[in-house]
């Protein structure tokens, strides 16, 4: 065994955390009659009881609480949030333990999806300030004519330490009936964020965007390729995707569908903004399956309809932004 006695570098105290993390299926108990949320009842498919909710919701809890500690010692600043089920659920995870010691608001909107699941932002209230918020309606159709109703993208303006920042929150169309057969569907999402950023920049010259969520494409697929090339964008989760990581997995390979992009007016170095320092895969090993043919996995909630008592199949993405005294 070899011992370090090596000082540990002190972590950073100017380093913002901003992160995302796709929550899988983060329900309450109660039956929605407007949604298909049946299953996630104490008498439904997956038998979702309170008790299970409340360990869901502490697991969920500690690793926000976490994210991004390799590097800084404060808590996130901003975590955007997906497969919510509505305003409840997301102040039931700020206001469990560890969370409800950090002063976190939170903006949501009911979203048209069909399961009820939407996207949500949660902040550190001593650090951002919400000036704007609405959801930005994606009109995507099937081939027959009728619309897809999925997730509305979250856009919230605000003020970051004092600088201002244009967020944007994103669960775009999945995979599920096909890579290829549904591409067009995620196009049509990054067309319609760019149409938004437009009319943005008709008032705001040089905007800063942060933009993240679960795009169901990795960063080299078509779709974010469109997003990319249209607004002089930075994704600094291009590197992180290699065949040994990734944030999800799927048969398993490693999948990069999570991910935060921003401007390049973060990669600028001026007193009173925001630089960006630093991305990463919170993957760390109380996350991941630890046994078994799906070892090293993100250890889930439910495999189709086993619990498995885990925190979900994705694991959280974060940048972290330097604050320049």
């Amino acid at each position: 065994m070899i011992f370090s006695f090596r000082k540990k570098k002190k972590k950073e105290s100017t380093l913002n955390t901003v992160a995302f993390y796709n929550l899988e299926n983060l329900f309450d108990t109660h039956n929605d009659n407007y949604t298909l949320d049946e299953d996630f009842t104490p008498q439904g498919a997956k038998r979702w009881t309170p008790k299970r909710y409340k360990s869901k919701l502490k697991k969920i809890a500690k690793t926000v609480a976490r994210l991004g500690e390799g590097e800084t010692s404060s808590p996130p600043v901003i975590v955007g949030v997906a497969e919510v089920e509505n305003k409840k659920v997301v102040q039931d995870l700020i206001t469990i333990d560890p969370l409800h010691k950090i002063d976190y608001g939170f903006v949501h909107y009911d979203s048209p999806d069909e399961r009820g699941i939407d996207c949500a932002l949660i902040y550190h209230r001593k650090h951002f300030i919400v000036e704007h918020s609405e959801p930005i309606n994606l009109l995507v159709y099937q081939e027959d004519g009728t619309r897809d109703a999925t997730r509305d993208i979250l856009y919230v303006k605000g003020l970051l330490n004092n600088e201002p920042v244009h967020i944007f929150i994103n669960h775009w169309p999945s995979r599920r009936d096909g890579d290829v057969q549904t591409e067009y569907k995620r196009i049509k999402a990054a067309e319609t964020l760019l149409t938004f950023m437009s009319k943005i920049e008709e008032t705001e010259p040089d905007p800063n965007y942060i933009i993240m969520g679960d795009f169901n494409d990795d960063p080299k697929s078509k779709s974010i390729k469109t997003l990319m090339e249209n607004k002089g964008l930075y994704n600094p989760m291009e590197k992180l995707l290699t065949p040994e990581r990734g944030s999800a997995s799927y048969k398993r390979a490693w999948l990069l569908f999570d991910q935060i992009m921003i401007s390049h007016s973060f990669l600028n170095f001026e007193k009173g903004t925001h630089s960006f320092a630093h991305a990463n895969i919170f993957d760390e090993h109380f996350l991941k399956e630890y046994k078994g043919k799906y070892k090293g996995s993100p250890y889930r909630t439910y495999a189709g309809k086993k619990y498995l008592g885990g925190y979900s199949d994705h694991f959280p993405v974060y940048i972290q932004l330097r604050y320049n005294f």
